[in-house]
C-alpha cells in the first residue's frame, strides 16, 4: 500500500534533492515536510489512533515529561501497522539515506521508545538529547522521524516542537505540530529538542504523533559518546527547577544499556 504519491525511484530522487537543505540546517541536520503523505491515508490512521488517555502502555509523569505512549505495535490499528511497516521499508529507508547521507540505516521493528505518542493538556517534554544506544540490539541511534496527526491545530494550542542550539541559549526552530507535518533530524548527544512548554489546547483535544527511530552499526568518530539515556537540559528560564531523577521504571533499561545504575 502506498502512503505517498511518489514512486520509490522518485522518492529516492526527492531525498537527494533535499539533502543539501538537510545537511546545512540549523541548529543541526534536520528538515520539515508538509503534506508529505496522502491526507486520506493519514486520516485513516488518525481515526484508529489508540486512546492512551485511559490506559497507556507507558506513562511519564515527572519534572521533565508528562506524556503517554504505546509500546511495540500491539496498540496499532491495521492502517497504522501498514503505515509504520512502510516507514521501515526499503523505499523509505533509501529516501532517508539519500536525504541524510547516513548509510545502511536499520529500522526498529520493536519501536523502542517510538510508536504512538499522546500529550494531554498541561503535558510537555523538556528539551533533551535522546538515548543514543538501542537497549536490546546495542545499535547506534542516528535518526528521528516524527509524523504529526493534529487536525485544525491552532497556534494558541501550543505543543510546538523546538530545536535548540548546543549552548542552550534559545530555540533556533519552533514548529507547530499540525496534521501531515513530518520532522526528520539527526540524533546525537547534543541534538537538543523537545516540547518544553505545557500544552494549552482545549480539554477535549490532545497532541498526537507517531515516532520512528533509525539506527546504524557504529557512528562517526566525532559523534561517539558513552552510552546514555535521555539527557535533559535546562532552558535559561528553567533555572532553579527541580532536578531530574531517573524514574525507577527505567532501572532495567539503564542496566541493559550500561551495566550499572
Amino acid at each position: 500500500m502506498s502512503f505517498i504519491d511518489k514512486s520509490a525511484a522518485d522518492l529516492k530522487k526527492f531525498g537527494e534533492k533535499k539533502s543539501e537543505e538537510y545537511a546545512h540546517a540549523a541548529p543541526f541536520p534536520s528538515i520539515i515536510f508538509d503534506d508529505f503523505f496522502i491526507p486520506e491515508k493519514l486520516k485513516e490512521i488518525l481515526e484508529e489512533f489508540p486512546d492512551l488517555t485511559k490506559k497507556p502502555d507507558i506513562r511519564f509523569n515527572d519534572d521533565n515529561q508528562i506524556k503517554r505512549a504505546s509500546r511495540g505495535e500491539a496498540r496499532f490499528g491495521e492502517k497504522t501497522k501498514q503505515f509504520m511497516h512502510y516507514m521501515n521499508s526499503e523505499p523509505f529507508l533509501e529516501f532517508l539515506e539519500e536525504l541524510t547521507g547516513i548509510e545502511n540505516l536499520i529500522p526498529d521493528p520493536h519501536f523502542e521508545g517510538g510508536g504512538c505518542h499522546q500529550i494531554l493538556p498541561g503535558g510537555k517534554l523538556a528539551i533533551h538529547a535522546d538515548f543514543n544506544t538501542h537497549p536490546a540490539t546495542k545499535l547506534d541511534r542516528r535518526l528521528n522521524v516524527l509524523v504529526y496527526l493534529n487536525e485544525d491545530w491552532e497556534e494558541s494550542y501550543g505543543g510546538h516542537f523546538e530545536l535548540w542550539d548546543i549552548e542552550m541559549k534559545g530555540h533556533v526552530k519552533r514548529i507547530l505540530p499540525v496534521f501531515n507535518r513530518m520532522a526528520i533530524f539527526s540524533t546525537t548527544s547534543n541534538s537538543y529538542h523537545g516540547h518544553p512548554d505545557p500544552l494549552t489546547c482545549p480539554p477535549d483535544r490532545t497532541r498526537k504523533s507517531l515516532a520512528l527511530y533509525y539506527y546504524t552499526n557504529g557512528r562517526p568518530e566525532e559523534e561517539k559518546n558513552e552510552t546514555h539515556l535521555t539527557l535533559f537540559k535546562d532552558r535559561p528560564q528553567d533555572a532553579g527547577r527541580p532536578k531530574y531523577k531517573k524514574p525507577k521504571g527505567l532501572k532495567k533499561i539503564y542496566l541493559k544499556l550500561t551495566g550499572k545504575y
